[in-house]
């Protein structure tokens, strides 16, 4: 049996997580502070496994 890969989330999908704006997160990359985020082609997408640790790091 195999199974999927999680969905990547969207810029959108974690600033809603968050509560913040999207222009944060873009922020935050400039700046290397956020969530790790990834190039997929002209996209940006999230692992949910990648912004979850940052958030538990935040404590």
């Amino acid at each position: 049996m195999t199974s999927t890969p999680p969905r990547m989330w969207s810029v959108d999908d974690v600033a809603t997580f968050l509560g913040v704006p999207v222009a944060t997160l873009y922020q935050w990359r400039h700046h290397r502070t956020g969530p790790r985020g990834r190039k997929i082609g002209r996209h940006l997408r999230y692992l949910p496994a990648d912004v979850l640790a940052w958030v538990n790091e935040q404590e």
